[in-house]
């Protein structure tokens, strides 16, 4: 039986939880977001505390995170909802571009950072791709990714390094996702299949004991690089 244009199923909104501790920039943000038309705002904090509390009420499907906050910052209020809410996802704000910043809400389980000075079309297709389960980054902070590595300059380095459980295969499609470069990129540079770079992926992903690549990408950056071999 065939059924009317009326009872179309229509796709839920996206539920966002937007935390930040000046109210203007909630509201804004609160205005902003209602005009992307399949997402929508589930509730607000103002801080760390309340944004944990209120996503254990709500049950958002994203929070946007200020990561500057008093009391429980962003980067432990993140760490909090990712202990207690798994499926919960996170897109880290800030007016700072900061590597301290961006690491620690990598670590935590962010699944995304952006700059608050980003595009509203921008924050929408972000707010879309984390909720389904993708990671996001604004290209200045790729940039930050790409320039530690270039650097040779991990984030707390110390002995030994968790890459060192990575096949060398492995090894080199994580430097292909630190590099920014998507599935298909990284298969056309090596030569290989969607399926075989996915694979390797769930592989990193369990090595190193992350949930996706904006993690992946941190423990990559923080790990003691080998030294080149003296030729």
């Amino acid at each position: 039986m065939a059924t009317s244009e009326t009872e179309e199923r229509v796709a839920p909104r996206i539920r966002v939880l937007v935390c930040d501790d000046h109210v203007i920039v909630r509201e804004g943000l609160k205005r902003l977001i209602e005009t992307a038309g399949d997402i929508v705002v589930a509730g607000e904090a103002g801080s760390g505390e309340e944004a944990v509390e209120t996503v254990s009420r709500l049950h958002p499907d994203v929070v946007l995170m200020d990561i500057r906050l008093p009391g429980m910052d962003g980067v432990a209020a993140t760490a909090a909802i990712r202990e207690k809410f798994p499926s919960t996802r996170i897109l880290a704000l800030s007016t700072f571009v900061d590597d301290d910043l961006i690491f620690g809400a990598l670590r935590a389980g962010a699944h995304g950072y952006l700059a608050k000075d980003v595009e509203p079309n921008r924050l929408f297709e972000a707010i879309r791709s984390v909720a389904a389960s993708k990671s996001i980054m604004s290209d200045e902070v790729v940039n930050r990714l790409v320039q530690r590595i270039v650097t040779g300059h991990p984030l707390d380095a110390r002995p030994g390094s968790a890459l060192e459980r990575l096949t060398a295969q492995e090894r080199v499609v994580l430097r292909l996702v630190a590099e920014g470069l998507t599935n298909q990129e990284i298969a056309d540079s090596l030569c290989l299949s969607i399926k075989t770079v996915k694979s390797h992926l769930s592989n990193i992903f369990a090595k190193l004991d992350v949930h996706n690549r904006a993690q992946a990408v941190a423990a990559y950056l923080r790990a003691p690089k080998a030294r080149p071999e003296a030729e």
